[in-house]
């Protein structure tokens, strides 16, 4: 330690600073003086020492003063300091104590005393900068598990909520497809029946052209003629209706389609479509409000190698919280007031060199910049209690970022908006 020790002697004294250089010297401490204490001040604007040996008596500025501008100074405010002084009252030492001084040595000098309190401070500060050092290494440590942790709870959460929501929608689709099979083969075979019927009605028809009265009455009733060219008709839309329906069932899976272990290549709008599917029901007008618009902007996007499950979480975590924002800004308004600015969710998709672009926005009421700075806050929510859980847009940035090396950001303007602007790699 006194090989690369520093000390600053302050002292108006030249007999005292030759002596406790002298003494410090010779036991391979590095010693600076200054004379005055505004001198040192000066000093130690561009030197720093491991120690202060500072005079209380001095013109001027005194040591009292020097040492509460030093210890004023963050740059300097930890340099250790012994105060060297002939006064012996209580209150100076306590004075001295409360601006910060270590300890006191009073003159004159004995030298081993000097030298043992120098030591002692000076291995005193050497352990406490070890010790701060270690706490902050450590703290790091802990910051980065902390970290870490919230990583892997956003991962667990995010597994087992896709994994629940897969589980359910797909076991709808499931139950959707068995009787949507059972009624298109009905269907089917009720179309041949229905042609064969009237084929054999109008045999009976050509036949016997004297029928009974009261059988062409009532053929004029049930208006014969229409309901033979109508019933097939209905049976085609029916038909159509039930190809719709597993058209539905299809969208429905791959909204819930299990991630793999790799990323696989996938076409992004299949999973945009199968969301806006899922959330179907609340873009409807309902009793508050008019419908919500989606405007689909597509582009002409190739297929990219991610996760889609994933992908169709961040799709849905953000369209809930678009139509959320547009809900809360409805109310206290009528339909008509609505009408005429209409709730719109535009959705668009372009491809920018190595990536493609998603953008959803929404014209919405927009987000305050205090809030925007921490959304992908893990557990930052500003929903009243049962409505949010904060953990959406975290996970939909750990999603982006880093499940599929892209970016997220976010651009809004109160009372005009918000945009999410999606960028990922079309490979990984």
């Amino acid at each position: 330690m006194q090989d690369s020790a520093k000390v600053l002697v302050v002292d108006d004294t030249p007999t005292n600073l030759e002596v406790v250089t002298e003494t410090l010297s010779s036991k391979g401490y590095s010693v600076a003086t200054s004379i005055s204490g505004d001198r040192a001040l000066k000093r130690l604007r561009t030197y720093h020492p491991d120690l202060i040996l500072l005079d209380v008596q001095m013109p001027g500025i005194d040591g009292f003063e020097t040492c509460r501008q030093i210890k004023a100074n963050p740059a300097t405010a930890n340099i250790p300091i012994i105060f060297m002084t002939a006064l012996s009252d209580t209150n100076s030492k306590v004075k001295g104590f409360s601006l910060g001084a270590v300890d006191y040595v009073t003159k004159p000098f004995q030298e081993e005393e000097l030298l043992v309190r120098v030591n002692t401070h000076l291995q005193l500060s050497s352990l406490t900068k070890e010790l701060e050092r270690k706490v902050l290494e450590r703290t790091a440590e802990l910051q980065s598990a902390l970290e870490q942790l919230s990583r892997s709870q956003l991962q667990l959460i995010q597994s087992e909520k896709m994994a629940s929501l897969g589980n359910l929608v797909a076991g709808i689709a499931h139950e959707i497809n068995n009787p949507i099979g059972f009624l298109k083969g009905s269907i089917n075979n009720a179309k041949d029946y229905v042609k064969d019927l009237i084929g054999h009605l109008a045999l009976y028809q050509k036949r016997d052209s004297n029928v009974a009265a009261q059988i062409q009455k009532d053929a004029e009733n049930i208006d014969l003629d229409f309901l033979c060219q109508d019933l097939p008709k209905l049976l085609d839309s029916m038909n159509g209706a039930t190809d719709r329906i597993k058209s539905i069932s299809t969208s429905l899976r791959t909204f819930s389609r299990a991630d793999t272990e790799h990323k696989i290549s996938t076409n992004l709008h299949e999973g945009i479509d199968s969301t806006l599917l899922i959330l179907k029901y609340r873009l409807k007008a309902n009793e508050h409000r008019p419908a919500i618009e989606v405007i689909q902007d597509y582009g002409d996007l190739p297929e990219i190698e991610c996760f889609p499950g994933q992908l169709n979480q961040v799709f849905m975590n953000i369209l809930a919280n678009a139509i959320d924002a547009l809900e809360d800004m409805s109310q206290g308004k009528t339909f008509v007031e609505i009408e005429a600015s209409p709730h719109q969710i535009t959705i668009q998709t372009r491809v920018e060199a190595d990536h493609v672009l998603i953008t959803i926005a929404d014209n919405g009421p927009g987000i305050p910049e205090a809030i925007k700075t921490r959304i992908f806050d893990h557990l930052f929510t500003t929903k009243t209690v049962g409505k949010g859980t904060g953990l959406g847009l975290a996970i939909t940035h750990q999603i982006i970022v880093e499940k599929h090396g892209g970016t997220i950001d976010c651009h809004s303007t109160i009372g005009q908006g918000t945009k999410f602007i999606i960028q990922l790699p079309i490979e990984s």
